[in-house]
């Protein structure tokens, strides 16, 4: 259009939409004598980028960045010591502002002066539950800290209304927070038997506890072997079943290094620290989070995959307490159904399997050389109903077969049984045509070639094929038309020998 400046708008569009870099838009536009508008590219550059960060921010809870009007002190946590406790809501947001009040159907997050919910931290979820006062219900179902060490707890209300001021009675629920603390406890526990089994190399590198289901990562330079898992999955239910009680105290870190206690590789402390002990010195560890009291609570744990991450890093997902149980049930129930199906006891199932799979192996091998005898006493009749068109001996037919591998195995026969047959095989499957034409020595001697007539008739069906002289395969598309192209093959031949 005789422009000598591509637009930033265009610029970026291509780079937005289709990933093309800014350096290989300017030399394209380079090519053709034009500039890119490099200023203009830039804006919108900067804005998408400030769409970006607004959106994540959008992502955070509404209260992260708003002024609650509070001092900064972290709210007081009471959960290591009980699961109820009377608080006072201190601030109320609800649609990105400061309220007063908050009425039923409405999401928000509650601020108290304390609580027993553990906000989500170092691996572990939040807890979920209530605030109630009569009436009123809240639910909440995520709990985080601001900077300041404010705990949020968000949720909605269910019933009634809540204000600031309020004295609420805060329960956590009871069932998912024990479920965690077994899914924590048994992270201890699998970290510890890593460490034994693979070596001292081992450092946890992230987690993640969730109601009776736990992931960690941890380094170690290869995968893992079958042995390996099954020694640190016993070692674990070992631990499990010592019943080792499990102790947390809060002590200077130099005395908490002294007695041995890990730390998070990486992480930050201060100079008083809060170290889970499980069995006397068996695991001690820095950890914030919340924990049982004895390892007999874990239940059991069982380890579902161990895959890698990043180089060098593996990860172990697991499943305890009632996740196990269920697990446990479901393959139990399998086991049942298998028996009863293969009418044996469990114990003898491995046995019936192996056999039941031997014998089904000698009834295909059985199937397989009755098709074979099938296909070449069929083949025998074609080579005995073949056209004879000049020195050669034509043939051309639909083949009731099942692979395109028995329709080769066919031609081969043919070509391999009469030096001087010139045969074209056809099968249909699912509206499509697989044709294999075979010459033999006879008939490329005298010029004629498989892979000609394969190009012929496949032409005629709409599809394409080829080959060699004395074997080809080609598809075609027009199952209509198949009876047409089939009967070209006889003048095909006569032509090629005149």
């Amino acid at each position: 259009k005789g422009e000598t400046v591509f637009s930033g708008a265009d610029a970026f569009k291509l780079y937005d939409t289709y990933g093309f870099p800014l350096d290989l838009t300017k030399e394209m536009a380079a090519d053709e004598g034009m500039t890119v508008d490099e200023p203009a590219f830039q804006t919108l550059m900067k804005e998408q980028r400030e769409r970006a960060r607004a959106a994540r921010s959008s992502d955070e809870t509404a209260w992260a960045g708003l002024d609650l009007g509070l001092d900064n002190l972290p709210t007081k946590f009471t959960g290591y010591e009980r699961l109820h406790d009377d608080c006072t809501i201190l601030a109320i947001v609800a649609e990105d502002e400061l309220r007063e009040r908050v009425g039923s159907g409405v999401h928000a997050s509650i601020v108290l002066d304390k609580t027993p919910f553990y906000a989500e931290m170092g691996g572990q979820s939040a807890d979920h539950g209530l605030l109630i006062l009569k009436d009123a219900v809240f639910e909440v179902h995520d709990v985080q800290k601001n900077k300041a060490g404010k705990v949020l707890h968000h949720g909605v209300m269910v019933s009634g209304n809540l204000a600031v001021g309020d004295k609420v009675n805060a329960c956590v629920d009871t069932g998912r927070r024990k479920a965690i603390m077994r899914a924590h406890s048994a992270t201890h526990l699998l970290h510890k038997a890593l460490r034994t089994v693979l070596g001292d190399h081992v450092h946890q590198a992230g987690s993640l506890v969730e109601p009776d289901r736990l992931r960690f990562d941890f380094t170690h330079f290869s995968a893992m072997k079958p042995e390996e898992i099954a020694s640190v999955e016993r070692m674990v239910n070992e631990a499990v079943l010592e019943g080792f009680p499990i102790t947390v105290k809060e002590m200077p870190i130099a005395e908490a290094r002294s007695i041995g206690a890990m730390a998070l590789f990486g992480e930050k402390y201060g100079d008083v620290v809060r170290v889970v002990d499980m069995g006397d010195g068996y695991s001690v560890e820095f950890c914030g989070g919340t924990h049982l009291d004895n390892t007999a609570k874990v239940g059991s744990l069982r380890i579902v995959s161990e895959f890698s991450v990043a180089s060098g890093v593996r990860r172990i997902e697991a499943i305890t307490g009632q996740e196990t149980l269920k697990f446990m049930e479901n393959n139990t129930r399998l086991l049942m159904t298998l028996s009863e199906r293969l009418k044996a006891k469990p114990e003898e199932l491995l046995t019936r399997a192996e056999a039941r799979t031997s014998e089904i192996r000698e009834l295909r091998s059985e199937l397989e050389k009755f098709r074979g005898r099938e296909m070449l006493s069929n083949a025998e009749s074609f080579l005995a109903s073949s056209k004879k068109v000049g020195p050669l001996h034509v043939f051309t037919g639909v083949v009731p077969v099942d692979t395109p591998d028995n329709l080769r195995k066919i031609g081969d026969f043919l070509r391999d049984k009469d030096e001087s047959i010139v045969a074209v095989l056809a099968a249909v499957h699912d509206g499509k045509i697989t044709f294999h034409s075979v010459c033999g020595k006879a008939a490329v001697a005298a010029g004629v070639r498989a892979g000609d007539i394969i190009r012929s008739v496949t032409a005629i069906c709409g599809g394409k094929g080829g080959g060699k002289p004395d074997s080809a395969m080609g598809g075609g598309a027009d199952t209509l038309k198949l009876d047409d192209a089939l009967a070209t093959v006889d003048d095909f031949v006569a032509g090629k020998l005149n």
